[in-house]
C-alpha cells in the first residue's frame, strides 16, 4: 500500500472500520482486518488512532484457536508497536503479554516470529522488560531458538537480546540452556541471524561468569573467525567479542596481553602467560588440581581471606594487622628458627618436618565435593590494606604512582641494577614456591623475589584498588609493564586549555618511581631486551 493511498484512508476514518471487522463472527474478517490494520500502521496518524481503539481487540485475537487469526493479530501488533512505547505499553495494559509468550509455542513460524517482535518492542521499557520476565520467557524462547526457520530465529535472538538485561535473566537463560543455542546460531550464513545473535551474546555476557561460559562453549571463537570476514563481521559482532574478552580478563590478557585502565582486576583473575589464538584457557579450579611442572607459573591475584579476619576490601575499616601475622613471610620466618635446646637431632627433623607441612596451604581443598575456592593469599590481603592506608589518601596522582611503585619494588626483592639481573635468582624462588604450595598457580603475595612481569602485575592489581588508572602490557622474553597518563602542565594547549595527556611507563625494576615517557630512549630500554 502506497503512503498516499494510507493518508487517503485515514481521512476516510477506515480505521473505524477495520476495528468493527476485528469484531466479527467469522474469522475471515478477523484475518483481514488484522491484516489492513498491519499496512495502515505504516500511517503515524493511524498507530496512533489504533492505540485505545484497536490493540486490545487485536490481543483478543491473540487468544483465538484458529492459528491464522493469532498470526494476523500478532502481525498488526508487531507493526503498531514497533518504535511506538505507547502502543507497546497499550498492548501490555490489555493483558497481552500471556498470549504472546504462549503464541511462541505455536507451529506456525510467522505467528512466531511476530509474537517475538511485539516482546522485543515491549520490553524496550523497563517496567515491561520485568513483567515479561515473570511470565518465564526464557523458558518459552527455547524452542524458537532452537527453530530451522532463519526468520524465527532472528527474531528470537533479538529477544532474547532485549530481555537479558540483567544477571538474573541471564542465569535464567543459562539454566534453561539458551547459552548453547545462541552460539549455534553465530555459525548462521543467515547476516540477521548472525547480527542479531551477536547482539544476544553481547548483552549476555555482561559479568564474567556469563562470559566465561559463552567463551568454553567456543563463542570467542567463532566470533574472532566471523571478525576476519569482511563480508560476515558487523558491529554487533565486533562489540560480542570485546565483551567477551573484557569480562573475562585472564583470557584477555592471555591472548592480547593488554589490559586498559578500565580493565579492572577482580578477585580470582590469573595471567596463564601468553595463549594463541583458538587455544583454550584451562580454569584456575583444573589447574589448581595440576601437579606442579617445569611450566611457566600461574600467577593468581585474590583478595578474599581465607578467614572471617581477612583485609580483602580497601573500603572497609579494619584493625591493622600484627607485622606478620598469617602471612607466607611469617611461616617461612618461622622454619628458619635455630634448634631447639634439649631435643635430638631426629625429633629435631620431625619437628621440622611438621613445621614444613602445616606451612604449606591447601591449594585445591581437601575434597572434591565440598564448594572450592581459589587459593587465599593472606600477604596480598595485608598489601591492599596497606597501599589503601598510605597510598590512596595522597592527592597528587603522580605521587601516588611513584609511591605504589616504590611499594611493590620493595615487596618484590626491591631495587635491581641491570648488571645483576641475572643474578637475581627470582627463578630458584619460583621453582621453591612450586614445591612448596604443591601447584603450578601461585598467589602474587608469595612472591619476594619478582621481575618484570610479577611486578607489573601486582602493580596493577594493587592501583586497580585504589582506583589508580593504569594500564598492563605483556612484552618479550618476560617483560611486562605499566603505563599511566599523566597531565603536563607546563606544556599549554593551542587555546591555552590543557594539552592531551601524556604516556608514561612506570619503573618498578631498576629505579622503581621513575615515570618513562613512552616512546623514549629510557622507556625502550626498559620494555626491550
Amino acid at each position: 500500500m502506497k503512503a498516499e493511498n494510507r493518508k487517503l484512508f485515514h481521512e476516510l476514518e477506515v480505521e473505524k472500520c477495520l476495528v468493527t471487522l476485528l469484531g466479527s463472527e467469522s474469522d475471515g474478517p478477523k484475518i483481514a482486518a488484522s491484516q489492513a490494520i498491519s499496512a495502515m500502521s505504516e500511517n503515524s496518524s493511524s498507530k496512533d488512532f489504533f492505540n485505545t481503539q484497536g490493540i486490545p481487540q487485536l490481543v483478543q485475537l491473540l487468544r483465538s484457536d484458529n492459528e491464522e487469526v493469532r498470526e494476523a493479530a500478532a502481525l498488526a501488533l508487531a507493526n503498531l508497536t514497533t518504535c511506538n512505547p505507547v502502543n507497546a505499553n497499550a498492548a501490555a495494559e490489555a493483558d497481552g503479554i500471556d498470549p504472546l509468550i504462549s503464541i511462541l509455542s505455536s507451529k506456525r513460524d510467522g505467528a512466531v516470529a511476530n509474537a517475538a517482535t511485539v516482546l522485543t518492542n515491549m520490553a524496550m521499557q523497563e517496567p515491561l522488560r520485568t513483567s515479561i520476565q515473570s511470565h518465564d520467557i526464557m523458558h518459552a524462547l527455547m524452542g524458537p531458538l532452537h527453530s530451522d526457520n532463519p526468520v524465527v530465529q532472528s527474531k528470537a535472538a533479538l529477544t532474547v537480546a532485549a530481555t537479558a538485561c540483567d544477571v538474573e535473566a541471564r542465569a535464567e537463560l543459562k539454566n534453561c540452556g539458551g547459552l548453547e543455542p545462541l552460539v549455534e546460531l553465530l555459525y548462521s550464513k543467515n547476516d540477521e541471524v548472525r547480527r542479531h545473535a551477536s547482539w544476544a551474546v553481547m548483552v549476555c555476557a555482561g559479568d564474567e561468569l556469563m562470559a566465561v561460559e559463552f567463551c568454553r562453549l567456543g563463542a570467542l571463537d567463532i566470533l574472532e573467525e566471523i571478525n576476519l570476514s569482511v563480508r560476515r563481521k558487523n558491529k554487533f559482532s565486533e562489540a560480542a567479542y570485546n565483551k567477551l574478552l573484557n569480562n573475562n580478563l585472564s583470557l584477555k590478557y592471555s591472548q592480547i596481553g593488554y589490559l586498559s585502565s578500565s580493565n579492572i582486576i577482580s578477585d580470582g583473575f590469573y595471567d596463564y602467560g601468553r595463549i594463541n589464538p583458538g587455544t583454550k584457557l584451562l580454569p584456575l579450579k583444573e589447574l589448581c588440581f595440576q601437579e606442579p611442572s617445569d611450566q611457566r607459573a600461574v600467577l593468581l591475584i585474590n583478595s578474599k581471606a581465607s578467614d572471617n579476619a581477612g583485609f580483602g576490601s580497601p573500603t572497609e575499616e579494619k584493625a591493622e594487622p600484627a607485622s606478620g601475622r598469617n602471612t607466607a613471610a611469617s611461616r617461612s620466618a618461622a622454619k628458619e628458627k635455630g634448634p631447639r635446646k634439649g631435643r635430638g637431632k631426629k625429633e629435631e627433623e620431625k619437628l621440622k618436618e611438621e613445621e614444613e607441612i602445616l606451612a604449606v596451604p591447601k591449594l585445591t581443598g581437601e575434597s572434591s565435593d565440598k564448594e572450592w575456592f581459589p587459593p587465599s593469599d593472606p600477604d596480598f590481603c595485608v598489601y591492599v590494606y596497606e597501599v589503601t592506608k598510605s597510598i590512596l589518601p595522597i592527592t597528587n596522582i603522580k605521587e601516588q604512582i611513584e609511591a605504589l611503585a616504590k611499594y611493590v619494588a620493595e615487596k618484590m626483592g626491591g631495587k635491581i641494577s641491570k648488571e645483576k639481573l641475572p643474578d637475581f635468582g627470582w627463578e630458584l624462588h619460583i621453582s621453591e614456591l612450586k614445591f612448596q604450595l604443591k601447584s603450578n598457580v601461585i598467589p602474587i603475595g608469595y612472591i619476594k623475589k619478582g621481575i618484570f612481569y610479577h611486578r607489573a602485575l601486582l602493580f596493577k592489581a594493587l592501583a586497580d584498588k585504589i582506583g589508580l588508572g593504569c594500564s598492563l602490557v605483556r612484552g618479550e622474553y618476560g617483560r611486562a609493564w605499566n603505563e599511566v597518563k599523566l597531565q603536563n602542565e607546563s606544556r599549554k594547549g593551542a587555546t591555552g586549555g590543557l594539552p592531551q595527556p601524556e604516556v608514561y611507563i612506570v619503573d618498578v625494576m631498576f629505579h622503581p618511581g621513575s615515570l618513562l615517557r613512552l616512546q623514549s630512549r629510557e622507556a625502550d630500554l626498559y620494555r626491550f631486551l
